[in-house]
């Protein structure tokens, strides 16, 4: 067992299983046909809630009627992100999503300092998602 998971139990503690990222949106259904092409699937729940899933990853969309994100302009620069996904090979999902139409890298496979391979995916609403794998130890 691992150590974290003794010290909640020995604690008397919930353990914590999972976590979903949600992404507050304006359009449910663009947004759903982009996550599509990048081979999610969907399944919508009306009046504004869908889950798209992938192998083992689930976004959660929430539509709020009218909603556009926050002015942000240093959000770039910033390489501020909203989803860090980790896949098994980082080179291969960057060729498919570099070759589907409306689906634009907005970062280049590179190596970070701790160890990650890593490139960006902006959707439609303005949502960057990182997927990332890590490096064999040299």
């Amino acid at each position: 067992m691992a150590h974290a998971e003794q010290g909640a139990q020995a604690a008397g503690r919930a353990k914590l299983c999972n976590s979903t990222t949600v992404f507050l949106i304006g359009n449910i259904e663009p947004t759903m046909e982009w996550y599509n092409r990048l081979g999610f699937e969907s399944k919508y729940y009306p009046p504004g809630f869908a889950i798209l899933s992938r192998d083992d990853i689930q976004i959660f969309l929430q539509q709020q009627p009218g909603y556009a994100a926050p002015d942000d302009p240093g959000r770039l620069e910033r390489h501020a992100w909203n989803v860090y996904i980790i896949t098994d090979d980082l080179k291969a999902l960057h060729e498919e999503y570099s070759s589907l139409p409306g689906v634009k890298v907005s970062r280049q496979i590179r190596l970070e300092d701790h160890g990650m391979m890593e490139f960006d995916v902006t959707d439609l609403n303005g949502h960057r998602l990182v997927f990332a794998q890590p490096m064999p130890a040299k």
